[in-house]
């Protein structure tokens, strides 16, 4: 298993950046690798990647969402992984976005580019996309501001 952990800062404000992060659709236009994405309902999206020439699809489901701080998630079936996007004003328009991953590497194709470096490269080069996405459009494409909370957890 392996951790990854990402930042960049945002020239948008907290509530810009989170907004458009829960649009888990348009992923594919900053994701490197990322296909498609499907939001099936308010915690589950259907995801379909490709990783040195291998597709993969799977199941995630999102287990803690709280509007301007935070997006967790789990891998239910595939490639085990388990992540977390946080959101922390730094002013009234910068955002960091840090984004730490869980990710135990499925075949030799992804544990050579997980030893490689190459699965670090690429969510850093996902965060700097993000960030070039967000500033340049202006707006978020849309918002989901709902509260999922951890099973057990009170909020």
């Amino acid at each position: 298993m392996s951790t990854i952990t990402e930042s960049v800062d945002v020239q948008v404000p907290v509530s810009r950046a989170y907004n458009q992060w829960t649009q888990f659709e348009t992923f594919p236009s900053f994701m490197e690798g990322v296909e498609e994405i499907r939001q099936l309902d308010d915690t589950h999206t259907h995801w379909v990647t490709k990783v040195g020439g291998v597709t993969r699809e799977f199941d995630a489901t999102i287990t803690e969402q709280h509007p301007d701080e935070r997006v967790a998630w789990r891998a239910d079936d595939g490639p085990t992984h388990a992540g977390v996007v946080t959101f922390h004003r730094l002013d009234d328009s910068t955002t960091r976005v840090t984004a730490q991953m869980d990710i135990d590497p499925d075949g030799f194709v992804e544990q050579a580019a997980d030893k490689l470096g190459i699965l670090n490269g690429r969510v850093k080069g996902d965060l700097k996309r993000f960030k070039e996405f967000i500033e340049q459009r202006g707006q978020e494409t849309g918002e989901w501001r709902g509260d999922v909370n951890q099973p057990g957890s009170a909020r």
